[in-house]
């Protein structure tokens, strides 16, 4: 060991099963890293970020050899724990209404919306149906008074950008979902609803051939050199370039530190609904809503995907976690919390319970930018996507690939305009005070919660 060694101080830990993973059949396997191994490119990281990159760089060095690392089973992560919602809009967490600045929304419009293109492409090439991509736009609905004044902000905001949208009432909402919860929403129709861990594990099928993928193959140290040497628990990959696809992970590799924040969300996902209470239910089989506020509940139904049946799942409870491990006080409240907004929602289908229960991880910055860049010689970070891992992931990997490459376009140019992550508040302060935030926020969401 030499003082150019990076050392990994943990590993990922996620509370709860990955649902989405797991209420589809069996993924083929991959090996894990045995022995030595040497590629010209090596990615840590099989979620959004990682397989663009791999994909990417397939494309740009279509004569180099690539392996991808995943530290599990790829979608296990926070891939197979994302709620699914491509988002082309602005979507800022920390506002009031998802909305920011104009001129720095407009570039994120364009720069998500490359991204989705490129997903969009991928679908297309591997023959994935809507159950997998679904391009159905997006309802952003309200429950309360004060979620249709954030409804009335978000309309004037799409307005100031020239973005076409819709709004829909009660009774269109009800025809829409089964459920009079809802008392107005606002579609627009440039976002996407995916399965999330089975767009991941065909897009892998999809470069497999391209790409050397190992599962359980965590990485542990990478020694730097000429070749740098990626360390797993078995074997030993050298390759002559690195990404990190790790997102909030890449503070385990001691990049930005004091520069990332790490927020898990939390859901719930019903057993399967019978035929029975899918027609007392009524409404369209596969719809998502996401609150007016941004602190309230996404609920999403989707049917039968590769045999996974009609689900429900109830997403809400956010909490402030910055040893990258929730506490099983916070699956408690947001099991509390979900069986609520489930019966509140869905009176219809009481005594339908919950099959999984699960948290995944967030990374942000306290300034909504990625945490992007070669931060060491030839090791690239492609992390922290602010709330939009689907998205922010996607596009992550893909500029890392080509900035790697020395690429030159627009699009680079557009994704490299932005001001490094802001130094976040000193613990304890940082937790206290960021929790007790996102508590008072729960509060204030009311009946959107």
């Amino acid at each position: 060991m030499n003082n150019k060694d990076i050392i990994v101080k943990r590993l990922p830990k996620d509370p709860g099963p990955a649902a989405w993973h797991q209420i589809l059949p069996p993924a083929p396997e991959y090996p894990m890293l045995v022995d030595d191994k040497t590629v010209d490119w090596a990615i840590v990281g099989g979620g959004f970020a990682g397989l663009a990159a791999a994909r990417r760089l397939a494309q740009l060095c279509p004569g180099e050899s690539i392996a991808l690392l995943e530290a599990r089973r790829l979608a296990e992560g926070p891939g197979g724990r994302n709620s699914g919602f491509m988002i082309d809009l602005p979507h800022e967490l920390t506002s009031d209404n998802y909305a920011g600045a104009r001129d720095h929304d407009l570039q994120q419009i364009r720069l998500n919306r490359a991204a989705i293109d490129y997903a969009r492409e991928i679908a297309l090439e591997l023959g994935m149906g809507r159950e997998v991509f679904d391009p159905c736009g997006k309802m952003t609905a309200s429950a309360s008074a004060k979620g249709n004044v954030h409804i009335e902000s978000y309309r004037q905001h799409l307005e100031s950008l020239g973005e076409p949208y819709k709004i829909w009432n009660a009774r269109e909402l009800q025809q829409w979902t089964g459920t009079d919860f809802y008392q107005q929403g606002i579609f627009t129709p440039g976002a996407v609803m995916i399965q999330p861990a089975a767009f991941l594990r065909l897009t892998a099928q999809g470069i497999s051939s391209r790409v050397q993928i190992f599962e359980n193959s965590p990485v542990l140290r990478i020694e730097q050199g000429a070749e740098h040497t990626l360390h797993s628990r078995h074997g030993r990959l050298r390759a002559k370039r690195v990404i990190l696809a790790v997102n909030g992970h890449i503070q385990s590799f001691g990049f930005f530190p004091r520069q990332v924040l790490h927020v898990f969300t939390y859901a719930s996902m019903t057993r399967r609904l019978t035929a029975a209470e899918v027609a007392t239910l009524g409404g369209v089989p596969d719809w998502g809503i996401l609150p007016a506020d941004p602190v309230g509940t996404t609920v999403r139904r989707v049917s039968d995907c590769m045999g996974s049946g009609d689900r429900i799942v109830i997403r809400n409870h956010v909490s402030l976690n910055q040893d990258l491990e929730a506490r099983e006080s916070n699956l408690q409240r947001a099991a509390r919390l979900q069986d609520d907004s489930f019966a509140r929602r869905f009176p219809m289908l009481k005594g339908v319970a919950m099959e999984h229960r699960w948290g995944g991880r967030l990374c942000l910055t306290m300034n909504s930018v990625p945490a992007f860049g070669e931060v060491e010689e030839r090791i690239w970070s492609a992390c922290a996507q602010n709330g939009l891992g689907t998205v922010k992931g996607t596009l992550s990997g893909m500029m890392a690939a080509e900035i790697a490459t020395q690429q030159q376009s627009p699009l680079l140019s557009d994704f490299l305009a932005h001001n490094p992550p802001q130094k976040l508040v000193p613990e304890p302060f940082l937790s206290l005070g960021g929790n007790l935030t996102m508590r008072f926020k729960e509060w204030q969401a009311g009946a959107d919660l």
